[in-house]
């Protein structure tokens, strides 16, 4: 599967400019672990992409992501690049069977947090996130209240990074896309 056909099932289910967004941030955070880790580039950055497209005609547990990858198994994504989509919800109980697995949860939540905390920056940019004002924010129940603080956690634990090293690593990883995403480098 190439990222172009990715983009079209994208498009094609998420309407709002926020849900493509936040595939484009996922997928950034995505490939940048992929070249870290020596994997498949594109295919990491297609499961980033595709891992809400259908969050807005499934918008709960009981229908995200497992309706969507039935969706998805019809237009032919591989069913790695499935199941690592499906092991970003927690609550499915999966277990991880390929690193692919254990970063799209742990790129999910923190990407979309990441920027949440660059756009109350004074200057918008990735540049001025610091890990300190990230754990700050996290404390701060009111502040992007429906990203869950212990999948930001967990997410980086299962990755077998500090979630510091986490945080820095994904606010990098999302400088080549920020004026897509509505920030600053």
């Amino acid at each position: 599967m190439h990222r172009d056909r990715a983009w079209d099932i994208l498009v094609e289910f998420s309407k709002e400019e926020r849900t493509r967004k936040h595939g484009i941030a996922v997928e950034a955070s995505m490939q940048a672990y992929a070249k870290l880790l020596h994997e498949d580039v594109e295919k990491w950055g297609i499961a980033g992409l595709l891992h809400d497209f259908d969050w807005e005609i499934h918008p709960t547990e009981e229908l995200h992501p497992k309706e969507g990858s039935k969706i998805l198994e019809a237009r032919g994504v591989p069913e790695d690049i499935r199941y690592a989509i499906l092991c970003h919800a927690p609550f499915l109980g999966l277990e991880y069977h390929q690193p692919m697995d254990r970063a799209v949860y742990a790129c999910d939540e923190l990407s979309g947090f990441v920027i949440a905390c660059a756009l109350v920056k004074p200057d918008r940019s990735l540049s001025s996130i610091e890990p300190a004002s990230v754990r700050k924010k996290m404390k701060d129940k009111a502040f992007a209240r429906a990203v869950n603080r212990d999948d930001l956690v967990k997410g980086a634990a299962d990755l077998g990074v500090e979630l510091d090293q986490h945080i820095l690593f994904v606010a990098e990883a999302l400088k080549p896309v920020a004026a897509q995403l509505g920030i600053n480098p």
